[in-house]
């Protein structure tokens, strides 16, 4: 699929993680919070979401609330999140279960209005990179549509290099800019911690002169603000806030 939409001077980014449950929100709200925290006008996105409870009438995602809480913008949930599921399973089950089917095109003109608003938008996806959306897309076709350099969040536990290796050679094998990637230490009993994350630096330096973002060490009650004091954007663009 050709892009459908791109970033162009615009410093946006599409985060994707090495697996599910590996702090890829926590990532991407601390990176929407350090935009914000620079004077930007920071806009999270998480254009498809599954798992929600039902409170006052509307669907509570924790990843949504979490990535609107670090932003300094407020835009409409169909916008940020127009693919809002209330059970918590692989995204092509639950859209084929409620009668969905996900259209890519539709996402990109939800994110050609976010990005109108902002200075930067932090776009997470669901899942790793190549989560099915049916029986034919995947993310990897909605990361490809955006157009978005990838921000790689790689869960620091036993079995990382190998899910980091295989999601870095399939982002680039789709044709996309790997910016950066982060590591979110998620097992606070790993051993050889360094060293694993020290392997990576290098093969993603050598490979695809990807930039270390900051290692998250293992947060008990992680926040944006906490995540982000430990990360460095100096690698990715940052342009100048703009006056309204």
């Amino acid at each position: 699929m050709m892009p459908l939409a791109g970033s162009g001077s615009m410093p946006s980014l599409f985060v994707t993680g090495t697996d599910t449950e590996i702090g890829k929100s926590l990532a991407a709200s601390a990176l929407v919070f350090a935009y914000a925290a620079l004077g930007l006008r920071a806009a999270a996105m998480k254009p498809i979401a599954a798992g929600a409870v039902r409170r006052d009438g509307r669907l509570i995602n924790d990843d949504v609330e979490q990535l609107a809480a670090a932003s300094n913008l407020v835009l409409p949930l169909e916008l940020t999140t127009p693919y809002l599921f209330e059970e918590p399973a692989a995204p092509h089950i639950v859209a084929a279960a409620a009668g969905v089917r996900f259209d890519i095109a539709h996402i990109v003109a939800c994110y050609a209005q976010v990005a109108a608003a902002a200075d930067v938008v932090v776009v997470e996806g669901v899942g790793g990179f190549r989560v099915p959306l049916d029986d034919r897309l995947d993310t990897a076709d909605l990361a490809v549509a955006l157009g978005l350099p990838v921000v790689l969040v790689v869960g620091v536990r036993l079995g990382c290099i190998n899910h980091a290796l295989l999601s870095a050679a399939a982002i680039h094998a789709s044709g996309l800019r790997l910016a950066g990637w982060i590591a979110n230490c998620v097992d606070p009993l790993m051993t050889h911690r360094d060293a694993n994350i020290a392997t990576l630096e290098l093969r993603f330096a050598r490979d695809y002169r990807m930039s270390l973002l900051g290692v998250v060490p293992y947060l008990t009650s992680p926040t944006a603000a906490e995540a982000a004091a430990h990360l460095d954007l100096r690698s990715l663009p940052i342009p100048a806030p703009c006056s309204v």
